[in-house]
């Protein structure tokens, strides 16, 4: 079988620093800001001449994390419940033969970033330091099929999720002046309700608590409710 290399063109650096909170699919948080900081080798000005006329990107990645686990012929889907099986390549599961991942991002422009070259990007659903290997235009009049079928994940996904948040937390996030949507970007991950399948269906108050940006962020969940107990700073 015939094998091939590529090349690392650059790392994302994420909001997501774990994969439990990530979105299913991108652009389903449009406050998910990142960047992509282009390795040396690529990040002449030259390799991005007109791309700023573009409005989304698609990026052609590497499942890093899972990379060295292999891969099945048949997963289940957390969109139907973890309960069901379905061929791979009917599916945008991470362990695949190759583990690649394909995603399509806002581009919010273009910057120099503590000497670095880099996209700034939005409404991403990557994990922070995930290898990206290709970055190309996404194109509306191809890209864009309003009469395509979307088999079992025909539709974006939706919960009755409700959030609120501590006063503690409340006030952690008006005073985050580098991050001023920091409030409304832990609601929509909270709302999609990023818990394993399998704790979904417990209706006893269940404690998480995960990493967004430079923050920690606690809360629980009592049926369909999250409530926001404590954001801290991590610790360098």
């Amino acid at each position: 079988m015939a094998s091939f290399q590529f090349n690392v063109v650059g790392y994302i650096q994420s909001p997501y620093k774990q994969k439990f909170a990530i979105p299913r699919q991108p652009g389903l948080i449009p406050e998910a800001i990142g960047y992509l900081e282009l390795e040396p080798g690529y990040d002449d000005d030259t390799i991005l001449r007109g791309i700023d006329s573009f409005s989304h990107l698609w990026l052609l990645f590497v499942f890093h994390e899972t990379a060295d686990k292999g891969w099945s012929p048949m997963v289940r889907p957390p969109r139907l419940g973890g309960n069901t099986r379905k061929g791979v390549f009917a599916t945008r599961a991470t362990f695949r033969p190759n583990p690649v991942g394909l995603s399509v991002v806002k581009l919010e422009g273009v910057e120099r970033k503590n000497g670095k070259l880099c996209l700034k990007l939005s409404g991403i659903d990557l994990l922070h330091g995930t290898p990206v290997i290709d970055i190309k235009p996404y194109l509306p009049y191809s890209d864009a099929l309003p009469e395509a079928a979307g088999g079992f994940a025909d539709s974006a996904p939706e919960t009755a999720m409700t959030v609120s948040f501590s006063e503690q937390a409340s006030e952690f996030c008006r005073q985050q002046n580098h991050y001023p949507d920091l409030q409304v970007f832990i609601e929509k991950v909270l709302k999609q309700d990023p818990r394993p399948s399998y704790k979904k269906q417990r209706d006893t108050e269940q404690s998480y608590g995960m990493s967004l940006y430079h923050y920690n962020i606690k809360w629980t969940v009592t049926g369909e409710h999250n409530h926001v107990t404590e954001i801290h700073q991590l610790q360098p």
